[in-house]
């Protein structure tokens, strides 16, 4: 590819990653990723905009080639590749406006880095351009490995904004889940699309941080499968903490029943390197978490009590799955 193909499509995501950061906000992520056609009307409905403004947004939409004409006038259909176009983009907003507070005080971190609690992420912003990676990064492959056990019971640490779990209650009709998570804008985000999903009665959301396992363990008992992603390495600055949550969440399995862990290892190389070094970067300068290797993740699962433990790469850079049991 030359230098202006380059360019342009580093234009091209970026204004994709811009449109469907304001398509999120304005609440328009559910008609875009229908699969159907949809009228100007459910625009401004959907948005709680006017028509005037639901027309400007749809045609600036239009223009950019994320929606195209549908069969009767003021109707539209999802442009070719948005699922793909919405995870690369995905990338961007994770990188440019979940972690903005980091790079806006990269300076005062890097020669304070105790001042990294000053700036604290909106963690709706996380949560969603984390949802975006995970459509294609590591749900698929956990969604595949979780859905192969059947689970009755399916409990998500650190749930984000719940598309692992809203996907798992719909393949699993007679299945039940709960989505546990610290920031109250992913549970609200959560509780919201389940109920678009209609597994919201089958899906319960609990506000509390993973750490509360080591005093009340009740939010994992009798789960068949407890999935934590991304979230474990919140707790490696105790290593004690982090042994004693998974070491909770085994005791209270159900018979046969499971841990499975989405997380990173840090600076990846080959093709995985340049994201895996951002991610790792921030992780270790602004969030003080050190990524622990696939051998130390194996060492800690081991310590938890688990016997068995197996180690997958993902499709997101430097993203891995473990599986425990035993």
């Amino acid at each position: 590819m030359n230098l202006i193909d380059d360019r342009e499509s580093a234009a091209d995501l970026a204004a994709y990653a811009a449109f469907f950061e304001m398509a999120e906000a304005i609440g328009l992520s559910g008609l875009l990723d229908g699969g159907r056609p949809f009228t100007l009307d459910e625009v401004a409905e959907h948005g709680r905009v006017s028509g005037t403004g639901a027309a400007a947004f749809t045609g600036a939409l239009l223009a950019a080639g994320l929606l195209e004409p549908g069969s009767h006038p003021r109707e539209f259909v999802p442009g070719a590749d948005m699922a793909g176009r919405r995870y690369r983009a995905g990338y961007v907003s994770w990188s440019m406006t979940a972690n903005r507070p980091y790079l806006d005080h990269a300076a005062e971190i890097l020669r304070e880095p105790a001042s990294a609690g000053n700036h604290p992420r909106d963690g709706r912003k996380v949560a969603v351009s984390s949802r975006w990676i995970g459509s294609y990064g590591f749900y698929p492959g956990v969604a595949d490995e979780i859905l192969s056990r059947k689970p009755q019971r399916v409990v998500d640490l650190g749930a984000g904004a719940g598309a692992l779990l809203i996907r798992l209650l719909t393949e699993l009709p007679d299945s039940t889940g709960v989505a546990l998570d610290l920031s109250a804008g992913a549970c609200a985000e959560v509780t919201a699309a389940a109920g678009r999903a209609g597994v919201g009665d089958r899906l319960d959301v609990v506000h509390r941080p993973i750490e509360s396992l080591l005093e009340d363990a009740s939010p994992v008992r009798d789960a068949d499968l407890v999935h934590a992603g991304f979230v474990i390495h919140d707790t490696l600055a105790q290593p004690e903490v982090a042994e004693g949550v998974l070491r909770s969440c085994r005791e209270s399995l159900a018979p046969g029943g499971s841990v499975i862990i989405t997380d990173a290892v840090p600076y990846a190389g080959g093709a995985e390197r340049a994201f895996s070094a951002l991610f790792s970067y921030l992780h270790s300068g602004s969030m003080n978490v050190e990524l622990p290797s696939e051998e130390q993740w194996r060492a800690l699962l081991h310590r938890a009590g688990f016997a068995e433990v197996t180690v997958t790469r993902l499709g997101m850079p430097g993203a891995r799955m473990m599986v425990a049991a035993g």
